[in-house]
């Protein structure tokens, strides 16, 4: 087999989910694909880094340049309810429900000591200063992972947001317990659908 085939192979066994047998049939599919095609993945690839930015309000992804993403640009949303995730692709499962008209804030993570990842790198701040800041009363759904660094996470902000003093403003909310533990990227529709029409206070 030619070298950068190989090397080629090598790179998509990285991509997660991807073995040596998938890795190998996309390899093909890719050197039989034509010029234009691969030059605008390639193109996309590169790019990915140098042209995507993050919504300084929720730190969702957005266009490099742009201040805030679509989401905290709508006038359509209701900027009184927050769903607070821990990654982007939370974010993205719970608008594929269809169901939720609020805003977000995607923390970056979840807090966990073993893998290294401690309050001080998560976007925790920035969400009291979003409640502080408020005009009316907001809700925060926790919409954390099901699982203990999600929990760990969540406790955490319910902890902070009576210390500081900030409940008198705000009803906390988390997604009932039809969530099965895991991952809520895992989760399919009418599940999140259920579990974000169920949430119960805290």
């Amino acid at each position: 087999m030619p070298k950068e085939l190989e090397r080629l192979i090598n790179s998509i066994t990285y991509l997660p989910g991807i073995g040596e047998k998938s890795a190998t049939k996309l390899a093909f599919f890719l050197l039989n694909s034509n010029q234009n095609f691969n030059e605008n993945l390639s193109d996309s690839i590169k790019n990915i880094k140098s042209k995507i930015g993050f919504c300084k309000n929720c730190f969702s992804l957005c266009d490099l340049g742009e201040d805030f993403c679509n989401i905290c640009k709508s006038q359509n949303r209701d900027e009184n309810t927050i769903a607070v995730v821990e990654e982007y692709l939370d974010m993205v499962m719970i608008e594929e429900s269809g169901i939720f008209k609020g805003k977000y804030h995607i923390l970056g993570g979840a807090i966990s000591p073993i893998n290294g990842v401690f309050i001080g790198d998560l976007k925790f701040k920035e969400l009291f200063e979003r409640i502080e800041n408020a005009e009316n009363n907001v809700e925060i759904i926790l919409a954390t992972n099901p699982n203990i660094e999600g929990e760990a996470t969540s406790n955490y902000i319910i902890e902070e947001i009576e210390k500081r003093k900030l409940k008198y403003k705000t009803k906390i909310t988390k997604l009932s317990r039809g969530l099965s533990s895991g991952y809520l990227e895992y989760a399919d529709n009418i599940t999140l659908i259920n579990a974000l029409k169920e949430r119960k206070e805290v």
